[in-house]
């Protein structure tokens, strides 16, 4: 997902510096800290899957890049990168070790721009499917479980989990959609657009990851996608409250 091409030195000392106060303010408000450690296995399954997809799909067009990395496999250690995984549970938009591609080696029956695409589609897709599977799940405990279990301690921490676990995919999966690179997105929209558009994006990349990064660290990349966020959360909670 993430392939930074300038010096990263810069870069991560932005992110410890964010870090540092994401986590001083959750050491004086348990309230936050409690929703973090909730959060935690939501950011493992939302990065996991979202890797892994990127790579099997990959595979299946092909390229066995991602299988020889040993990166076709639902392992989160095969995925997490250390300071991405941070990020997402510290400040909520993060990334997962890049999965490596070689687009020449996609069978010959697309072109290797779409194929390109279909690769980079498929992490937020993902994500998309699994937050529609945990809405299930959240809805199958609520209507069978009891409400004794739903009342107790561990009843709400699973119910909250649930709940986490949906936000974090619907929040990875859009964020990956911002056409910026180094985003999934930016990759996506290659085979719509115009030939001279594709150029001047391809030949002004360097501009779109500064403006990507001024989007990210300000937080305004955040707020905007924040209400995106929360509309389909809510719509694919609604949705599987129907079916159930």
């Amino acid at each position: 997902m993430f392939n930074f091409s300038y010096d990263k030195r810069i870069l991560y000392i932005v992110i410890a510096i964010l870090i540092l106060i994401s986590a001083t303010s959750l050491m004086t408000n348990p309230g936050e800290l409690f929703s973090l450690l909730l959060g935690i296995p939501g950011v493992l399954i939302a990065i996991t899957f979202h890797e892994f997809a990127h790579g099997i799909v990959a595979y299946k067009l092909g390229d066995n890049t991602a299988k020889m990395e040993g990166r076709l496999s639902l392992n989160p250690f095969a995925h997490l990168d250390p300071i991405g995984t941070l990020m997402l549970v510290f400040v909520g938009i993060g990334w997962g070790k890049p999965v490596h591609v070689n687009p020449s080696n996609y069978t010959r029956k697309i072109s290797m721009e779409k194929g390109e695409a279909i690769v980079s589609a498929a992490g937020p897709i993902i994500n998309i499917i699994l937050a529609f599977i945990f809405g299930i799940i959240y809805y199958v405990v609520y209507r069978f479980a009891g409400e004794e279990f739903l009342n107790s301690t561990v009843g709400i921490i699973v119910m909250l989990m649930i709940q986490s676990t949906i936000v974090t995919n619907v929040g990875l999966g859009i964020f990956n959609l911002i056409p910026l690179p180094p985003l999934d997105g930016s990759k996506i929209i290659m085979p719509f657009l115009p030939y001279k558009a594709k150029q001047w994006f391809i030949n002004n990349e360097q501009i779109f990851y500064l403006i990507f990064i001024v989007l990210w660290i300000s937080g305004l990349a955040g707020r905007i996608i924040s209400p995106a966020i929360a509309w389909l959360a809510t719509g694919i909670m609604n949705i599987c409250s129907l079916i159930l």
